[in-house]
């Protein structure tokens, strides 16, 4: 069975939001965003604003954790698939299950307590880092960028 078609997955605590939704995805070109996230999946409101920030003519999912692990691979190969997730837990979590992630871009990571601010725009706890460290043993490339435009941060800020 071929791979499923993921151009990239991204971090963004914000999930789908205009900036995200158009600048990455007129990058990228996907026609399907697929939010994996376990409260969202489960909340109809949150996926509504969701959509109406999802740019045009491009397909919106929203599915738990499990069921992304579960139905990725029946993803047909014209799919092309912007995985956004809301933490690198959740990444980790994905990957562990089989996803076929090899890019994760780290966009937003909202300063909150027990927190640290490593790069522009993310925030780190241990937990946080750990995942990260995994998910780099795993082959997985990391990429600290909020858009598109501005050039990627050293990840090596996630460590230190």
């Amino acid at each position: 069975m071929p791979e499923p078609n993921i151009l990239l997955t991204r971090i963004d605590n914000r999930l789908i939001h205009g900036q995200v939704a158009t600048q990455w995805n007129g990058t990228l070109g996907a026609n399907l965003i697929l939010v994996a996230n376990d409260k969202v999946a489960a909340d109809k409101m949150r996926q509504g604003l969701m959509d109406m920030a999802a740019p045009a003519g491009v397909a919106t999912r929203y599915f738990s954790l499990q069921k992304t692990i579960d139905v990725i691979h029946k993803a047909a190969p014209r799919q092309h698939i912007f995985i956004i997730c809301e933490t690198p837990e959740d990444v980790l979590t994905l990957v562990k299950g089989g996803v076929p992630i090899k890019k994760c871009n780290i966009g937003n990571m909202h300063m909150a307590e027990g927190k640290r601010q490593v790069a522009t725009s993310v925030a780190v706890n241990d937990e946080d880092v750990a995942a990260f460290r995994e998910l780099q043993e795993m082959g997985v490339e990391l990429e600290i960028r909020r858009v598109p435009s501005i050039a990627a941060e050293d990840t090596d800020k996630l460590f230190s």
